[in-house]
C-alpha cells in the first residue's frame, strides 16, 4: 500500500472481491464489486464522509483481490470469504445451518414423511425450504393428524410386528402390519401432497365427499374423522393463506435499535406460509439498513447450493438496497428464473411486509429484554421508582365484551421473575356492565382484603393498567383499607396503543414518559402484557360457558338449511367460530350482511 496510485492503476476493470487487511495481516473487510477498479477506488477519494468507511481506510494496510468470470459468482465468493475470515467490519448472519425440508419417499410402497437437510436427491419428493426445524415438526405433525402418514424409518419399519404407539394415539394408520390397504394408503399420501403443494381446496373437496358417503353409510366415527379433518383445514387455510401474486415470495422485517439489529423472514410457498425466523446479524460500527439488507440477501440466498435452489419469485424488502440490479442478476443466475426485489408494495403484500417488521421489532425487544438479567431490570425499576428494594410487583387488568363476562386478573413478579402460581383471577360481578372502574375497585378490594385476612406479603408496588382515573380507584382501596406501603402505578397506553409511548403515573409525581429503549420501561411493559393476556384468557372462559348453546339459532336470517349448510362447509360450530368474514360468504346462501352478523355473533373484535 506504499504507493497507493499504482496499485489502483493495476487493477482490473471485471468484477470481483477484495479484502482488507490490517498490520497483523488479519482480514478485516471483504467486499465485492461489478467492477474492481471503480469500486476500490472509491475508498481513497478526498471527499469521504462515511464515518464507518474513514475507519476502515486508517486500518487498511493491504488489499488482495480475486477477479471473477461473472457478478453472480463475486457474490458466492465474497459470502465464502465472510463465512471463513469473520471480518470485523462486515455483517455476520452467524448462519451454518443448512435449511430443512419435508420428504416424503415416494419409492417406497408406503411412503413416509420425514425432515431432511442436505442436496436434494431425485429418489425422493421435497417441500420447502422451511425456515427453521421447529416450523418442519409442526408440519409434520399435522400432516400425521391429517392424513396419519408413517414417520419411522424403513428398518423400523420392516421389523414390527405389531403397531407401534403413534397407531394407538391415531397418528399413523398402521402400515407396518397391513391394518390399510395399500390403495387406502397412497390416496392418503396423493392428499398429503396435494395439501404440501398448496391445493387444499381440493383437499377438503374430496374429503367433504368422503365424509358424506360415510355418513350415508352409517359409519359415523369415519364421518366424524373426516369432518375433524375438513375443520383443521379450514383453520389451516384462515391463518396460512397468503394472497401473493406468484405463490412464492420471502417477506424479510428489519429493526433496529441500541447497536443491535434483527431480520424477521417470512417464508410463502405455495401461497401457503411456511414458517418464520428472526435473524441477529452481528454488525460494524456504523451500519445502516442498505448495508444490513444487502448483506443479509447475499449471505442467505448465495452461501449454500440448498439455499441456491430454492430462491424465491419475489423477495419482498422494507427499503432500498444500493446494489439492488446487481444483488438481482445474481439471484437470477443461481435461480434459473427471474427474482423481483420489491420495496414500493401495496394491499395484501404490504400488510405482510408490515407484519413482517412488526415481528422484527417485537423479536428485537424480546432479544434485547432477554440479554439482561432480570436483577439488572428490577434495579432500573428500583431506580425509577425511588425505592431501596423491590421484591414484589403485582399488576391488575380488566378483561370485557362490552360488558360481558368481566374479569380481573391479577400478575405477580418477584426479582425471578412470573411467579405464576401466585397470579388470580376475579370474576366481577353486581356492577354496572362495562364499568372498568367499578370493576377495578371490586378486584383490588378482593385481593387486598384476602392478603390482610392471611397475613400474606403485600407488594412493594402496584401496576395498574390505565390512567388517572384507573389509579384513584386503586388509591381509593389502599384508603379503606388503611395500607399505605405499597407505590402505586398506573401504565397509560400511548396513542393508538403502540408500546413505547405509555405514560406513568407513579404515586403522586408528573406524568412521565420514558425513553422506548429504556430497560425498566421494558420490565413494566412485560408485567402489563403478562396481565393482559391472563385476562383475556380468563374472560374468554367465562363468556364461552354463556356461548355454548346453539348460537347460531338465535342470529337473524339463519335457518335449518342454513344452518345446515354453514355446518356441512365448515364441519361443524367449531369450523364456523374459526372462520373469517370472507371465508363465511363462500357458503351458498350466504351474503355479506348475514355473514356478518354471523362474525359479530361468534367473535368480539373490542379485544
Amino acid at each position: 500500500m506504499n504507493d497507493i496510485k499504482a496499485f489502483l492503476a493495476s487493477l482490473s476493470h471485471h468484477p470481483g472481491v477484495y479484502q482488507m487487511l490490517d498490520e497483523k495481516g488479519e482480514v478485516i473487510y471483504v467486499g465485492k464489486a461489478k467492477d474492481l477498479k471503480k469500486r476500490v477506488s472509491s475508498y481513497f477519494r478526498k471527499n469521504i464522509r462515511d464515518p464507518k468507511t474513514l475507519l476502515l481506510i486508517k486500518q487498511i494496510k493491504d488489499i488482495h483481490v480475486t477477479i471473477a468470470h461473472s457478478e453472480s459468482e463475486a457474490i458466492i465468493l465474497e459470502c465464502n470469504f465472510i463465512k471463513q475470515f469473520k471480518p470485523r467490519y462486515n455483517i455476520l448472519l452467524r448462519d451454518d445451518k443448512s435449511y430443512p425440508y419435508i420428504i416424503i419417499t415416494h419409492q417406497h410402497p408406503y411412503p413416509r414423511i420425514d425432515l431432511y437437510r442436505g442436496a436434494r436427491k431425485k429418489n425422493a419428493l421435497y417441500y420447502g425450504p422451511y425456515p427453521s426445524a421447529q416450523a418442519v415438526r409442526e408440519a409434520i405433525s399435522l400432516l400425521q393428524k391429517l392424513f396419519r402418514l408413517r414417520t419411522c424409518r424403513d428398518h423400523y419399519f420392516d421389523a414390527r410386528t405389531r403397531p407401534c404407539l403413534l397407531y394407538q394415539i391415531n397418528r399413523c394408520t398402521g402400515p407396518c402390519v397391513n391394518l390399510i390397504s395399500r390403495e387406502e394408503y397412497d390416496h392418503n399420501v396423493k392428499l398429503a401432497i396435494l395439501f404440501l403443494e398448496g391445493k387444499s381446496d381440493e383437499v377438503i373437496h374430496v374429503l367433504q365427499k368422503r365424509m358424506e358417503q360415510a355418513a350415508e353409510a352409517c359409519h359415523y366415527e369415519l364421518a366424524a374423522h373426516y369432518r375433524d379433518q375438513v375443520t383443521r383445514l379450514r383453520q389451516l387455510q384462515d391463518k396460512q393463506y397468503a394472497n401473493v401474486s406468484v405463490g412464492d415470495a420471502d417477506i424479510v422485517g428489519l429493526a433496529m435499535q441500541s447497536g443491535m439489529a434483527c431480520i424477521h423472514l417470512l417464508s410463502i410457498r405455495h401461497g401457503q406460509v411456511l414458517g418464520s425466523r428472526s435473524y441477529f446479524p452481528d454488525l460494524p460500527p456504523h451500519a445502516n439498513e442498505q448495508e444490513i439488507l444487502s448483506a443479509f440477501l447475499a449471505q442467505h440466498y448465495l452461501s449454500d447450493v440448498a439455499h441456491r435452489e430454492n430462491i424465491p419469485k419475489e423477495i419482498i424488502l422494507p427499503g432500498q438496497i444500493e446494489d439492488q440490479a446487481f444483488v438481482e442478476n445474481a439471484l437470477l443466475q443461481q435461480a434459473k428464473h427471474k427474482v423481483a426485489i420489491l420495496t414500493a408494495v401495496r394491499t395484501e403484500k404490504k400488510k405482510w411486509l408490515t407484519m413482517g417488521v412488526s415481528s422484527a421489532k417485537q423479536a428485537l425487544a424480546t432479544h434485547l429484554f432477554e440479554k439482561m438479567h432480570v436483577n439488572d431490570r428490577m434495579k432500573a425499576l428500583q431506580i425509577l421508582f425511588n425505592l431501596t428494594n423491590i421484591k414484589r410487583i403485582e399488576c391488575f387488568d380488566i378483561s370485557h365484551s362490552r360488558g360481558e363476562a368481566t374479569v380481573a386478573s391479577c400478575v405477580v413478579f418477584d426479582e425471578n421473575g412470573p411467579l405464576k402460581s401466585h397470579y388470580r383471577r376475579f370474576n366481577i360481578q353486581h356492577i354496572t356492565p362495562g364499568d372498568d372502574l367499578a370493576a377495578m375497585h371490586q378486584a383490588i378490594l378482593r385481593r387486598f382484603k384476602h392478603l390482610q385476612t392471611t397475613n400474606a406479603e403485600l407488594p412493594d408496588v402496584l401496576l395498574i393498567d390505565g390512567g388517572v382515573t384507573q389509579l384513584k380507584a386503586a388509591k381509593q382501596v389502599m384508603e379503606i383499607l388503611g395500607v399505605d406501603s405499597v407505590l402505586l402505578v398506573g401504565v397509560a397506553k400511548g396513542p393508538l396503543r403502540k408500546p413505547g409511548f405509555e405514560t406513568l403515573h407513579i404515586g403522586d409525581r408528573e406524568p412521565q414518559h420514558l425513553p422506548s429503549d429504556s430497560l425498566a420501561l421494558h420490565f413494566i411493559q412485560q408485567i402489563r402484557d403478562e396481565a393482559h393476556r391472563f385476562a383475556i384468557t380468563g374472560h374468554r372462559k367465562q363468556r364461552d360457558k354463556t356461548r355454548r348453546h346453539s348460537i347460531l339459532e338465535s342470529i337473524e336470517g339463519i335457518g335449518a338449511k342454513r344452518r345446515r349448510d354453514l355446518l356441512r362447509y365448515f364441519g361443524g360450530i367449531q369450523g364456523v367460530a374459526h372462520a373469517s368474514l370472507d371465508e363465511l360468504m363462500k357458503v351458498p346462501g350466504i351474503s355479506r350482511s348475514i355473514a356478518e352478523r354471523i362474525f359479530a355473533a361468534l367473535h368480539d373484535t373490542t379485544l
